[in-house]
């Protein structure tokens, strides 16, 4: 049933029009961007509980190896890579309503299974990374609800709008990470699980980390589908793909890699990166009491730093977000190989420097997108670029895995990715950033 005051499909919509958004353009517009955000929180949580998940595995029974943990963190962001690729297309085939209402009900399935197959401790290795792979459907929602929101909002206030949608979106991983730990503590559902580590022995009910998200998202999937219009916005799938014949959507893409990329790539890896370098000194620092920090502070700083990028312009915050990025990838390896926990405040400071930046980059990009491009592509490559760097926690986790198992240390993916944070400074500064730049932004 739909409400004859608020058909499913606006008729006209043009946000530039002065008067049509003060008159409704604007209540409609604000109204989509709260309950889409809402929305995209939830997404980003379930897209990240599997981090805060497998770190408990190995002490309640499961006898994974180091690789095969960080896979169970990887196949989440290969998972949201590729649905991002399809969300990509979804908003002007389908619209906002239906896009975002059926994505968001689709969350409850890695809830569930999560929660059920913790459970179990006889669950094989595949079942969980076909789970992990399921937690992915959160982090594809990501490339149809940005460019939707995008559609509803005049040029002048978009990167506000984007910064504040998505990094409270983003709050979606820290409020995991954070909420996990003592919720795993309360009897909610089903019988505990004994967690072992070293002689300590306790009880905990790991299911909670996922079953929680369940009844939100229902509620969530409801309040979309009796809340959000769509736009009249349309476009086949091959008229889409004339984002990829102009540079500017490559460019942008490896500029999002560096920012939204280097954030969800460290989200993943932060709570088993904490464990596998820290972890081996008596009183080690316990993984989920500080994983959650970074995803914080990276998700605040986007939402702050969307209306300051709208007044001082994208390019010049990304340059700062590069720049910083860049620092803070070169001085953690300077704690990467520590002989005490006396490194670890060191440690902690340059990767929490690596968040704060990720962060701001990720509201500038955004607002750099709808200046490069006319709305309607505009849309499609704030889809394609969340896509490809959506690939961040796989990539992140996987290299991570790989390289500490055959070095013992992180700190050779530090200086790669320095290396890849250089290269970005410059493009940006070349094509956006400069006197006389080819796309001023």
């Amino acid at each position: 049933m739909t409400n004859p005051k608020n058909p499913p499909t606006a008729e006209t919509w043009n946000p530039e029009d002065e008067g049509f958004w003060a008159s409704e353009g604007a209540a409609i517009a604000w109204r989509t961007l709260w309950i889409t955000t809402y929305c995209l929180l939830l997404s980003f949580a379930t897209w990240f509980m599997v981090s805060a998940i497998v770190v408990k595995l190995s002490g309640i029974g499961f006898k994974f190896d180091t690789q095969q943990l960080f896979w169970l963190n990887a196949m989440p962001g290969l998972a949201a890579g590729t649905l991002r690729i399809v969300h990509t297309f979804l908003i002007p085939l389908f619209g906002t309503r239906k896009t975002i209402a059926v994505s968001t009900l689709l969350l409850v399935l890695p809830a569930l299974g999560w929660g059920y197959a913790v459970t179990d401790p006889t669950t094989p290795y595949g079942t969980f990374l076909a789970l992990a792979f399921l937690a992915g459907l959160g982090g594809g929602n990501f490339s149809s609800f940005m460019p939707s929101t995008s559609l509803f909002f005049p040029k002048r206030l978009q990167g506000t709008a984007l910064g504040l949608q998505a990094g409270i979106g983003n709050f979606g991983v820290s409020v995991t990470q954070f909420v996990v730990p003592w919720i795993i503590g309360v009897s909610l559902i089903g019988n505990p699980q004994t967690f072992t580590k070293g002689e300590a022995k306790s009880d905990l009910w790991l299911q909670n980390a996922a079953y929680v998200w369940a009844p939100f998202v229902l509620i969530g999937a409801v309040v979309a589908w009796l809340g959000l219009r769509s736009v009249p916005v349309k476009a086949t799938f091959r008229e889409q793909l004339d984002i990829f014949r102009d540079k500017h959507t490559w460019i942008m893409t490896s500029l999002y890699i560096m920012t939204f990329g280097s954030f969800s790539g460290y989200s993943a890896a932060f709570p088993l990166l904490i464990g596998k370098v820290y972890g081996g000194f008596p009183n080690a620092p316990e993984p989920l009491k500080f994983a959650f920090i970074g995803p914080f502070i990276g998700a605040a700083v986007r939402a702050l730093f969307g209306p300051i990028s709208d007044k001082l312009g994208g390019a010049r915050v990304t340059a700062l977000s590069g720049i910083g990025l860049l620092v803070c990838a070169i001085g953690v390896t300077g704690y990467t190989h520590p002989q005490s926990l006396q490194q670890w405040p060191g440690f902690l400071g340059f990767m929490l420097g690596l968040f704060f930046f990720s962060g701001i980059g990720n509201a500038s990009t955004f607002k750099q997108m709808p200046m490069i491009f006319p709305p309607r592509q505009a849309g499609g490559v704030i889809g394609w670029t969340s896509a490809i760097a959506a690939y961040g926690p796989f990539v992140f986790s996987v290299a991570f895995g790989a390289i500490i198992a055959n070095t013992g240390s992180p700190t050779n993916f530090f200086y790669g990715a320095a290396v890849f944070y250089a290269l970005n400074v410059i493009l940006n500064h070349w094509y956006y950033a400069r006197r006389n730049a080819e796309k001023p932004c």
